[in-house]
C-alpha cells in the first residue's frame, strides 16, 4: 500500500520501514500513528519477510508526539491523544508478539514516543551522535507508547524514575552503558549497520526466535516453575519444525545449517 509518513521496503527477506516526516523530525502525528501499526502488521503477516528494521528519515529518529498538533487540538486533547497512542499501542504490542526480530536504528534524537519505539524493539543500533530521552514531563504529560513497561525492565526503577522526573539526555554511549542500545557505530552507519544484523538474524531460525522472544516476555510475571513449563513446551514444539532437524543434523554432521523459519 501507499504511505504518507512512511517508506516502506522488503529486501533480502527484511522489511525496513522509516519514518519519513523529516521536516518534523519525525513526529508521531495521527496519520503516521496510524499508518505505522498498518506497516507493522502488513510486516508481520508477510511470509515473505523474516526480520524488521525501524528507523528515521533525516536528522531525528524521532522526536516524539507532534507537540503542534496538540496545541491545536486542546479543546479536545483527551480525544486527540487516544487516537494518537491507540493505534501507537497496537504498532508496539504487534512489534513485542511477532514471531520476528525486530532491529531499530537510531540515527538523531530519540523523544518520547521514539524512545518508547526505541526500547520496544528487540535490538538496537545507534549512531554515535544520537541522543535518547524521555521528554514527556517537559510538557506535563505521562509517558505512553511502551515505555513505563520496558524502560524499568531495561533500566532498573530508579533509573527509570530518573530519566522521567529529569528528562536526562543520554548520549549513544551512556545509552548503551544503560542496556538502552546494543551497539553504538560511527555517524551515518546505523541503517547499514542494523541491515547487516537484521539479515543475519532472517537467515537464522526465526520461529525458534519469535518464541524465545515470547518467553522472555512472559518471564516478567510468571513464577519458576511456571516459566520452566512454558520452556519446555516451547523447546517441545520447536523440536518439530524444520529447522531444528535442520540445525541438529547439520550440527551432527558438522555442517553450517540452512534455517528457512519453517
Amino acid at each position: 500500500m501507499a504511505y504518507e509518513t512512511l517508506v516502506v521496503e522488503v529486501k533480502d527477506q527484511v522489511c525496513t520501514i522509516t519514518l519519513n516526516r523529516p521536516e518534523a523530525y519525525n513526529a508521531v502525528n495521527e496519520a503516521m500513528a496510524e499508518e505505522l501499526h498498518l506497516a507493522i502488521l502488513e510486516c508481520d503477516e508477510d511470509p515473505g519477510v523474516r526480520a524488521l528494521v525501524l528507523t528515521g528519515a533525516g536528522k531525528a529518529f524521532c522526536a516524539g508526539g507532534d507537540v503542534k498538533s496538540f496545541v491545536q487540538n486542546l479543546d479536545r486533547i483527551g480525544y486527540h491523544l487516544k487516537r494518537l497512542t491507540t493505534p501507537i499501542h497496537a504498532a508496539v504490542s504487534r512489534m513485542a508478539r511477532m514471531p520476528k526480530p525486530v532491529v531499530a536504528a537510531i540515527n538523531g534524537v530519540a523523544a518520547g514516543a521514539g524512545m518508547s519505539l526505541t526500547l520496544a524493539s528487540d535490538l538496537v543500533v545507534a549512531a554515535e551522535s544520537a541522543r535518547f530521552t524521555m521528554a514527556y514531563s517537559r510538557i506535563g504529560a505521562t509517558p505512553d507508547g511502551s515505555s513505563t513497561y520496558f524502560l524499568p525492565r531495561v533500566v532498573g526503577i530508579r533509573r527509570a524514575l530518573e530519566l522521567i522526573y529529569t528528562n536526562r539526555v543520554l548520549t549513544a554511549r551512556d545509552a548503551l552503558e544503560w542496556g538502552i542500545v546494543n551497539r553504538v557505530v560511527p555517524d551515518g552507519d546505523a541503517l547499514k549497520a542494523a541491515a547487516e544484523l537484521a539479515r543475519e538474524l532472517a537467515q537464522g531460525p526465526t520461529v525458534a526466535l519469535g518464541h524465545a522472544k515470547r518467553l522472555i516476555l512472559l518471564s516478567e510475571q510468571e513464577s519458576l516453575e511456571t516459566q520452566m513449563e512454558h520452556e519446555a513446551q516451547e523447546i517441545a514444539a520447536m523440536g518439530k519444525t524444520e529447522d531444528f532437524k535442520e540445525g541438529v543434523t547439520a550440527f551432527a554432521q558438522k555442517k553450517t545449517p540452512t534455517f528457512k523459519g519453517r
